[in-house]
């Protein structure tokens, strides 16, 4: 288990982390979520021993930061930290012996990545050859090549297309089935809401919800009613039984009051969208994150 109690950390004038406390165990996938700014890379640095706390306790497995721990972690920032004019191939073996693997091993497994990222064949290509996606990837081999016990993951589908953010899923839902620790840092509630088990929402340096996936989803926030349609749908949100609205071009997720019904929506948008999907849902990771900083900033 990778645990955090009470940590703070303090820029000048700005409380950056403000008394947060979590736990991420083994063979689970813990969602750091939140608003860029919340919070989050800052605590995992700290995590990381890269900026120490001014106050508070990190420990891995019941014990603190050591050099054997940070052999033992694979962290991927949220900044790209690749030398633009290495090679692919060396620039990945340049940091796997950093982790202690031997040349032949690390050949091994770099081979495979690349491989496994559609990257093989590229090894002598120069970094800033390579699109913003394909930069990701190395970064995540980086990561993960010295097979670490504690993963660390910030916004790590960043610059990734669909299809390779698929690939991450499944690669992250096998580290978490060989029971590794994982914390994954984003700002996309809908990623976390498919791949997380437990999560910690931030919002302001401080934590403001934790708790298992489908407790919080069950527990907090109002149903929510998705629709999909044809039309312009902007005049849901101004329905008087829709608390929230959150509108695309044919999709909408509404929070409605309490104990609104499908039923009761449906006479108000039938003659003015053409819906192909009515559905009603428990809430949104999203919902319940915007619904939750509401509720605090008004009792302030």
């Amino acid at each position: 288990m990778l645990a955090a109690n009470q940590l703070h950390k303090r820029f000048i004038a700005v409380h950056a982390v403000n008394n947060v406390t979590l736990a991420a165990q083994r063979g689970a996938i813990f969602g750091l979520l939140g608003p860029n700014g919340a919070g989050k890379s800052t605590t995992i640095r700290m995590i990381n021993n890269i900026i120490q706390p001014d106050s508070g306790e990190i420990t891995y497995d019941g014990q603190p930061f050591s050099e054997d721990v940070r052999q033992r972690i694979g962290f991927l920032p949220e900044e790209r930290g690749l030398y633009q004019k290495a090679r692919i191939l060396e620039t990945i073996l340049y940091f796997a012996r950093l982790r202690g693997l031997n040349d032949r091993d690390a050949r091994v497994r770099a081979a495979e990545w690349l491989r496994r990222f559609d990257l093989a064949g590229s090894e002598r290509r120069k970094v800033e050859e390579l699109s913003k996606g394909n930069q990701q990837k190395v970064q995540i081999v980086i990561a993960l090549i010295h097979k670490p016990d504690y993963v660390i993951l910030d916004e790590p589908a960043s610059g990734l297309d669909p299809v390779n953010q698929e690939l991450l899923g499944r690669i992250i839902e096998e580290l978490r089935s060989e029971n590794r620790v994982i914390l994954y840092s984003t700002h996309q509630m809908d990623v976390a809401e498919r791949i997380c088990n437990r999560i910690a929402l931030i919002n302001k340096g401080q934590v403001v919800l934790e708790g298992d996936v489908d407790d919080v989803r069950t527990n907090h926030g109002s149903s929510s009613i998705h629709l999909e349609y044809q039309g312009d749908g902007a005049f849901l949100r101004d329905l008087p039984m829709v608390a929230d609205a959150t509108i695309d071009s044919n999709f909408a997720e509404l929070r409605v009051v309490q104990g609104t019904t499908v039923n009761d929506l449906l006479p108000h948008i039938t003659d003015r969208l053409r819906l192909s999907r009515v559905e009603l849902v428990r809430p949104s990771l999203r919902s319940i994150f915007i619904d939750t900083v509401k509720a605090k900033e008004e009792t302030r």
